[in-house]
């Protein structure tokens, strides 16, 4: 029998039991096992062993069919609710993730409103020279909590070439402080804005359209913008 539990469950149990733990990312092939130094893998190594724990406890959750689609995981039956993503950094540096594709997201988002309730699972680790990997911190937060603004942009993103790529986190959450948006609302304007000055005018209002009707159908009220 599976238990269900809902995202902020779940981090009180991992909270309880994994802050000065001690993992290690393994290798093994042809007889030959290498112990891995780098922290290029260990997001993905988490994630992969979130999905181990949920399994081994009896914990239900599925994914999408598509790995690479969101979310990382549904704690419910329901698609539309305990919806949740997995992230990762090191805690000696400055949050580095990508919180979402910036396009994806935007798309996601106007016809899928309720992505925006998503809660995020961040862990935070250090690793040594020997490749000791200790969980020094977890969060729970929801994605305006975790996102950004910069001076370029009202959102803070990943931009090469002109182009924006993804959504990056700020540096607020990791001294537990607030971001600059308050709400999912405020969030929504700041990606808004975005849009207006890097596509145009035109092409944000569309998006605010469509996002505008799937917001009021989901929320039983109106865009507050």
């Amino acid at each position: 029998m599976f238990e269900k539990l809902t995202a902020k469950q779940l981090y009180d149990r991992l909270n309880d039991s994994l802050l000065g733990e001690v993992g290690k990312i393994v290798f093994d092939l042809a007889g030959v096992s290498v112990k891995i130094d780098t922290t290029d893998s260990v997001g993905i190594t988490l994630q992969s062993w979130l999905k181990q724990y949920l399994s081994d406890n009896n914990i239900y959750f599925s994914q999408p069919l598509n790995t690479q689609e969101f979310p990382d995981f549904f704690l419910d039956n329901s698609m539309e609710k305990n919806l949740l993503e997995v992230k990762s950094f090191n805690c000696n540096a400055t949050p580095a993730f990508d919180i979402a594709n910036f396009d994806s997201y935007c798309s996601s988002i106007k016809n899928k409103p309720y992505h925006l309730d998503a809660d995020y699972l961040i862990f935070g680790y250090v690793m040594n020279d020997k490749g000791d990997i200790t969980i020094k911190k977890l969060w729970l937060l929801k994605v305006w909590q975790i996102a950004g603004t910069s001076d370029r942009f009202p959102l803070k993103t990943q931009v090469k070439k002109d182009v924006i790529y993804n959504i990056r986190p700020n540096s607020d959450f990791k001294k537990d402080k607030a971001g600059v948006f308050k709400s999912k609302d405020d969030f929504l304007y700041a990606i808004y804005e975005t849009l207006v000055l890097y596509k145009s005018r035109d092409f944000a209002d569309e998006w605010k359209s469509v996002l505008a009707t799937n917001y009021e159908k989901y929320y039983g009220v109106k865009l507050p913008f």
